[in-house]
């Protein structure tokens, strides 16, 4: 039949989202550029005008309600965000490695990191951290709040050298922050790796008594060869629920 779904349909129509996916993530992208952009340019102006002309915060709060009268749909240019865009270009302006990064994330996120990087090797690392991972806010401010750049730039030779030697495993190393595993500073990978499986037992476990947990590193046998699963559980709807190796 002609209108008959079939698995292959299915692969066929996932490949269509994915490019509808990606056009409006690049769309957005655009988009963010280009009011990134706006904003460096007002800054710039306002920069230039506070040199040249004396331009002080009555002018500013002026110039912020003269945009309220006469273009009331345009949101976001009061007075202390006016201040904050010529902030903004005065303290990216003269630098050409941190100057293209900006535009790739949020104004929202670009708030935070200038505010609150002191330096400009922070700025670099939660610019390209954020940009990279797509963090909301809430997540930024947590990495932050974490002291996760100064965390990483004390961190022990040994950890910088591997994570050199393996650039995929870095964005785990940026993602996430795991002191709440409570392993030894000098840390081996199995005791990272125990105390996570741990952590993810004991969290499913308090969904309730729907769970119930079977053991670690259990061995099953399929054909002629030997598997161990991480985590198994049983549950009340299905026979077995596992978290493979």
């Amino acid at each position: 039949m002609s209108g008959e779904v079939t698995p292959t349909n299915h692969v066929e129509y996932s490949e269509i989202i994915s490019i509808i996916e990606r056009a409006r993530e690049n769309a957005f992208r655009a988009v963010n550029r280009e009011l990134i952009l706006m904003y460096w340019e007002i800054g710039k102006y306002v920069s230039e005008k506070v040199k040249s002309d004396g331009w002080g915060k009555s002018v500013v709060a002026d110039f912020a309600q003269f945009i309220q009268r006469s273009h009331p749909d345009l949101k976001g240019f009061s007075a202390s965000n006016i201040w904050r865009m010529r902030q903004f270009y005065e303290t990216y302006c003269g630098n050409e490695k941190l100057a293209p990064l900006v535009r790739e994330i949020s104004w929202t996120h670009n708030l935070i990191i200038m505010s609150r990087a002191k330096t400009d090797e922070a700025k670099e690392f939660y610019l390209l951290l954020c940009g990279r991972n797509n963090y909301t806010k809430r997540e930024l401010e947590r990495q932050m709040n974490s002291l996760l750049f100064e965390r990483t730039m004390i961190s022990d030779e040994r950890n910088k050298l591997f994570l050199s030697k393996n650039p995929g495993l870095a964005a785990l190393r940026d993602s996430y922050v795991l002191e709440f595993l409570d392993v030894p500073e000098n840390h081996k990978e199995k005791e990272l790796r125990r105390s996570i499986v741990a952590n993810i037992r004991d969290f499913i476990l308090e969904f309730g008594k729907d769970f119930s947990f079977v053991g670690e590193e259990y061995r099953v046998q399929v054909g002629n060869k030997d598997f161990h699963i991480d985590l198994l559980f049983l549950t009340e709807n299905c026979p077995a629920f596992s978290l493979l190796n």
